[in-house]
Formats: structure tokens, sequence, C-alpha cells
């Protein structure tokens, strides 16, 4: 089958024909100068915002310096919360207080924390997970429900937990190595819906011969 349209808003068609609203492809649902998301990577909610930026990343304004970027074929489940940099307050000095952001002439200058948020591809952030500021994540990685993350995450990691860790990896490191170097997910939208059943069954040797044609 084909892929969805990436350039639909509502890329799930319900049984009576209707939109499923509560999911979306986040490139057409996110118009936010900091905020970039990759092809077909999508956030479901289950009361879906109009803003959907700012349910995801509720610190992240228009003036941060900061950006969250994510990556292709992202899967955000619900209550999954970037907390970037925006968000951070400074420590170096007697107090955590925030005092320039009251005063409307020091508040666009004052960030103590100015780190980007980076998503790879094909990564799934499960239920109420948060992401802190300055997080990587790398591609294929899997990011446990209700999990606290913090630093790098290597790719094709599965973590869970608070603080999060590493609990395994999901395929040998020979599998990953090939995966990183194939990027399945940077090939046109036909090739990948060709590849559908060997992205789906973990076939690597498929996936590879497929890749040689």
């Amino acid at each position: 089958m084909p892929l969805p349209d990436p350039s639909r808003r509502y890329p799930i068609t319900l049984p009576d024909g209707s939109d499923h609203k509560g999911t979306v492809f986040l490139s057409q649902a996110i118009d936010h100068p900091r905020f970039q998301a990759g092809a077909f990577s999508y956030a479901s909610d289950f009361e879906a915002p109009e803003d959907w930026a700012s349910r995801l990343a509720p610190y992240l304004f228009p003036f941060s310096r900061e950006r969250l970027v994510l990556g292709k074929f992202c899967q955000i489940a619900h209550g999954v919360r970037f907390i970037t940099s925006s968000a951070n307050h400074a420590m170096d000095g007697l107090t955590c207080f925030p005092f320039p952001v009251f005063d409307t002439e020091q508040m666009t200058e004052f960030q103590p924390d100015t780190r980007d948020t980076v998503i790879g591809h094909d990564v799934w952030i499960g239920y109420g997970a948060m992401i802190l500021p300055g997080v990587r994540i790398g591609n294929g990685a899997i990011i446990g429900a209700g999990s606290v993350v913090r630093g790098d995450i290597p790719a094709y990691a599965v973590v869970t937990g608070n603080p999060a860790e590493v609990r395994r990896f999901r395929f040998t490191p020979e599998v990953i190595e090939s995966l990183q170097a194939l990027s399945w997910w940077d090939w046109p939208a036909e090739a990948v819906a060709d590849a559908e059943d060997a992205l789906l069954s973990g076939d690597i040797e498929m996936l590879e011969r497929i890749a040689r044609k």
C-alpha cells in the first residue's frame, strides 16, 4: 500500500470516512519558528488541541533561542511533553528567581540555557514521557511510557524510568550499523512503501536487497 499523504494534517481516516482529529502529521499542524518536524512524524492526543506546538512544547516561545527538531517517521503518544531550554532557570547565582523575565526590556535577552532538543528519525515516544532540555535521541530509539529523559540516548536504545535508563538495544550492533547506513527514512515515499514488509518483519537482509535495486 502507498504511504499516507504527508501533506495531510489528519493522516488517519476512520471507517465512517471521517478524519481522526486526534492524530496529526506535525509538519502540517505546527506553525512555529522554533519547532521543526520531519515528514510523516505524527502526534496523538485524546483531547486534540488547536495549538499542537504549545501542547507538546509549552515553554518553546517564538522568541526562544533554542530549537526543537524532530526527524521523520517519529511517533509521539498522548501526554508527551518537551521541556525545552527556555524553561530552565539560572543556577549560578545566589537565587534561581528569574528577575529579568518580568521586565519586558530584558525578557527576550535572558535565557540561561539555549541548548537545542533534537529527536532522530523513527523514534517512538510513549505515553506521558517527558523530554528535558538539551536531550538528543538517536534514530530508532524507543522511549517508554512515563519516562523522564535527559542527556543523550543512543540509536535503537529502549529506555524507561525516571531518570530514564537504557534497558536494552532493539538490535545487534551490526544491524544497528546497517540501519543507520541505509537511512530508509530518507528514501522516496514509493521506496519506503515497497519496503514495508521488510520494515515490519524486521528482515534486514530484505531491506538491504531493496536498497541495492
